[in-house]
């Protein structure tokens, strides 16, 4: 534990179940925590928890946990000495560590000049390359268009990944199968990229079919001491992202393990890495290991390797930043076995659709081998411009057979209701054979395979995202802004600044005409002009919830009437246009 006679003040540049975890350990230390807070989160658990909170004063991520200038000047008014960037958002972005290290501020994460090595995919190949890394053949550089990427599927075959080069969390990622998707595949993962990071640039390589996902935790501190802390699969993805995860990887070999090791600290030793890191890999079915990336950031499911190492990892991340040695020194021998399973608000039986809205119930499981981390409670909200997880669930067993029969019995006790959860699913997954026994999964698993019935969720209206009213009051003498919350104000003509929020009505559901939001989001884009005639089955437009993008299809042939403007808001259902 760190101990060099100052109390530090950590502004946690982040929000939800993270900002949770963060504020914890800064408790175990003895730091104080300062929390952010778009509108929508003015009342949600981290705001509540930590020891200073301030408004972002917006809901967009644009304008509030991606708005560097704003938090920098939170920063400063807050008189924190040390920014946690948590995990997405900023995390990755080289320029948000060296905005706050020019602030005169602590960053808790590896050094700029390394983010932007590894961050950038293409720099990371080379770099994998250069240490004898395993690696699948991929372009040298970004692609500049559709048609190098469909040169590049010609010459080495389908399938093949769509990267972002700047990115990670499954965003910019697309694996295309057929030609004929290639380039609208590219033409997606340059538009998620670039919204999701600022930088659309994407490069092209094989892609291996039905690979496992393995990944090494490493933890570095700025005196050259790397240790990897034990490995994890993270295999069961859906749309790129991770919905379960375990450590130690189960089902592979002492010497697979010590490839993974060795691969792993000589990337993170060549890219002089400090703090938390992952390096991850695929693994093909024939034993082909392959380097995929480097997250340069504390994980989602970081919890699974704190149960299986006794190591506290947003612990060793304020040791590392203080300057302090690592608190241990070589690859621990794993004591347990650990399964997380995400927590989302999505409708498993429904595509995994997002589902916004209110918790009207949220009973956790609790007993022997049972964690929980969550960033929401009873009452919370769901916000529909951030991502869908709401909380983890983290089971330790022995071995691996305890560990799965706890889940199922903690699986069991759970109980969320006003959200669509993914529970149906985990409780359908811990109890298949792929999973349980033979563990047959792969990346695409629940795409291709997995085909156990879940009854689709109840739809949820949920309420239009906060909008703050702000004004100046005076207290003692003091100018101070106030913020209060619209539904107080009701019946004043008031000035938001996220989008409007439709809702929708019986006569539109009754329509034949109607075009439907498959989900409760915003407009990303129009694919078709107003008034332009389209076929059934045509794409368009592009909707965007919860980091997802989701195509919207004409259910008629005929002229296409727009009913909501590019950027807009609407809930799941409503109308987005009409096909006469």
């Amino acid at each position: 534990m760190p101990n060099n006679n100052i109390t530090h003040k950590v502004l946690i540049a982040n929000r939800g179940e993270i900002a949770v975890r963060i504020i914890r350990a800064c408790r175990d230390v003895g730091f104080k925590s300062i929390a952010m807070y778009a509108d929508a989160d003015i009342n949600a658990l981290h705001v509540q928890m930590a020891d200073e909170a301030y408004g972002l004063a917006g809901n967009l991520a644009s304008e509030s946990y991606l708005n560097i200038d704003k938090i920098i000047a939170i920063a400063k008014r807050s008189g924190a000495t040390m920014v946690h960037p948590g995990y997405g958002f900023l995390s990755e972005r080289a320029e948000f560590a060296r905005a706050v290290q020019a602030a005169g501020l602590i960053w808790i994460g590896p050094n700029p000049e390394t983010i932007d090595i590894l961050g950038d995919k293409v720099k990371a190949r080379q770099l994998a390359m250069a240490v004898g890394a395993p690696l699948v053949v991929g372009t040298k550089d970004p692609v500049q268009s559709a048609q190098e990427v469909l040169e590049f599927a010609n010459n080495y075959g389908l399938p093949i990944a769509i990267k972002a080069a700047f990115g990670g969390g499954g965003r910019g990622l697309k694996v295309a199968w057929q030609m004929d998707e290639v380039a609208e595949l590219y033409h997606s993962a340059v538009r998620e990229a670039t919204a999701a990071f600022g930088r659309g640039e994407c490069f092209v390589e094989q892609f291996l079919s039905n690979p496992r996902h393995i990944e090494a935790q490493v933890i570095a501190d700025k005196l050259g001491n790397i240790v990897v802390l034990g490995t994890r699969d993270c295999s069961l993805q859906r749309r790129n992202q991770k919905l379960i995860e375990e450590s130690p990887a189960p089902f592979i070999s002492e010497a697979l393990q010590q490839q993974i090791i060795n691969a792993a600290t000589a990337i993170c030793a060549k890219a002089n890495y400090v703090s938390a890191g992952t390096v991850e890999f695929l693994l093909s079915q024939d034993g082909k290991l392959s380097f995929l990336e480097v997250n340069t950031r504390l994980q989602v499911e970081h919890p699974v390797t704190e149960e299986t190492t006794g190591v506290d990892l947003v612990v060793e991340q304020l040791r590392i930043a203080q300057g302090l040695p690592l608190s241990i020194q070589a690859t621990p021998k794993a004591r347990s076995h650990a399964i997380e399973f995400r927590i989302n608000a999505e409708d498993a039986a429904n595509g995994f659709l997002p589902t916004p809205g209110t918790i009207t119930r949220f009973d956790a499981p609790a007993g022997p081998g049972v964690r929980l981390d969550s960033g929401v409670i009873n009452g919370a909200t769901v916000a529909p411009m951030f991502d869908s997880l709401m909380a983890k669930l983290i089971i330790v067993g022995d071995t691996r057979e305890q560990a799965i029969a706890r889940a199922r019995r903690a699986l069991a006790e759970f109980t969320i209701e006003g959200v669509a959860s993914v529970l149906p699913f985990h409780q359908a997954v811990i109890n298949h054979p792929d999973f349980c026994q033979q563990f047959n999964v792969h990346t695409r698993w629940i795409e291709t395979e997995f085909n156990a019935a879940i009854e689709p969720a109840d739809r949820q209206i949920p309420k239009a995202a906060e909008v703050l009213t702000r004004t100046v009051i005076e207290i003692d003498g003091k100018r101070c802004q106030l913020g209060l919350p619209a539904q107080l104000l009701a019946g004043l003509a008031i000035q938001t600044s996220g989008a409007a929020a439709l809702t929708s009505t019986e006569n539109e559901a009754a329509s034949d005409l109607m075009v439907p939001s498959p989900v409760a989001g915003n407009l990303f884009k129009w694919l078709v002009s107003d008034g332009q005639t389209v076929a059934a089955g045509d794409v368009i437009a592009i909707m965007e919830a919860m980091k997802m993008e989701v195509q919207v299809i004409a259910h008629r042939q005929g002229c296409l009437k727009q009913l909501i403007a590019t950027g807009d808001y609407v809930n799941a259902g409503c109308a987005l246009a009409e096909i006469s």
